[in-house]
């Protein structure tokens, strides 16, 4: 299975691990402390270490980690577990994040998301959140044998190349490729315009393209649609209108929704499936699929980053919020130079 790539042996990792509570059906680290990227992320050594923390019962999870780590949370830990859970579920994309901590002599940041909400995020991109980090990729440090999870994780990778296939001509090389997938869950995201580097996607995929390769190498030869040389690094796949109507299909449902309500005209309720059979005949299919990733990323990023000011507190919104911006100005200057 392809997730089989992302397996860590980190002792590093784990040993961060132990200063939370153990109850995690998957914890993985990712970002530029991980794995290496271009320009202004790529002082590694330095670089915050990202993580994310999957958990079955987030009240239970958030009480214990209360009482371990109680300097961790903004003025929200006074409201409780329950609160907070709360505001993870029902808020932005369902993930708090805890940002700017000192753990083990590293800067870093864990975001909490219950099971069953990326399991959904996963299999129908409620919000390519959580779901798009996973599209790259990560350093799994501990995962249970929750099957449904294993299935949706794989399903999510599946459903990234088939979204990038609808926006690539009929020939393309990995490079191509794994650009578009990386790029999938940044579509709309405002952050791209005020508080990331412009380059982000270039910097993730040309250091790791062994890394995407890894991911995403089975999942290529075993797909139908695609011709795969991989000792010439090309692609070649079906861009018949019946070729795309399969792909289109096979979309996750919330990119499907969001197809059918960019084409649909008012009043005419086309259901899902008609839509996509008469966006599979048009020229501009790559376009309307970018629209309808738009159309999820935007706001739930948006959401996602107010909810930041409330779940980091405003001081670290504003230190983190600085690194960021800063990383931008730099590849500015590195681009201009």
């Amino acid at each position: 299975m392809a997730l089989q790539a992302l397996q860590s042996s980190g002792v590093a990792f784990r040993k961060i691990l132990s200063h939370f509570p153990e109850e995690l059906s998957l914890a993985f680290a990712y970002g530029s402390g991980v794995y290496r990227q271009a320009g202004p992320s790529s002082d590694q050594k330095n670089a915050m270490l990202d993580f994310v923390f999957t958990v079955d019962d987030p009240v239970a999870w958030h009480s214990k980690n209360l009482k371990k780590n109680w300097n961790h949370y903004s003025f929200l830990k006074v409201l409780g577990p329950r609160f907070i859970t709360t505001v993870q579920n029902n808020y932005g994309a369902g993930v708090y994040y805890n940002p700017l901590i000192m753990c083990d002599g590293r800067l870093i940041k864990y975001g909490i998301i219950s099971t069953s909400v990326l399991i959904e995020d996963l299999l129908n991109w409620n919000n390519l959140y959580i779901a798009g980090r996973l599209q790259k990729p990560v350093k799994i440090v501990a995962m249970n044998e929750n099957v449904t999870l294993r299935s949706a994780l794989d399903k999510n990778l599946k459903s990234a190349v088939t979204a990038a296939f609808l926006m690539l001509p009929e020939s393309f090389s990995e490079e191509d490729l794994f650009i578009e997938i990386a790029r999938l869950s940044y579509s709309g995201d405002f952050r791209m315009v005020v508080g990331e580097d412009k380059a982000k996607v270039l910097n993730i995929v040309k250091p790791n393209i062994a890394h995407f390769r890894e991911l995403y190498g089975s999942i290529l030869q075993e797909n139908p649609q695609v011709v795969y040389k991989i000792q010439q690094g090309s692609l070649e796949i079906d861009k018949s209108p019946e070729g795309q109507f399969t792909q289109l299909m096979t979309l996750p449902k919330t990119l499907q929704q969001q197809i059918n309500h960019i084409m649909d005209p008012p009043g005419k309720n086309r259901d899902v499936e008609e839509t996509l059979l008469q966006v599979a005949h048009d020229p501009d299919c790559g376009d309307v699929v970018r629209l309808g990733l738009s159309a999820i990323v935007r706001p739930s990023s948006m959401r996602q980053s107010t909810k930041g000011i409330f779940t980091a507190g405003l001081k670290k919104s504003v230190m983190y919020s600085s690194l960021k911006l800063h990383k931008m100005w730099k590849g500015w200057l590195r681009k201009t130079s």
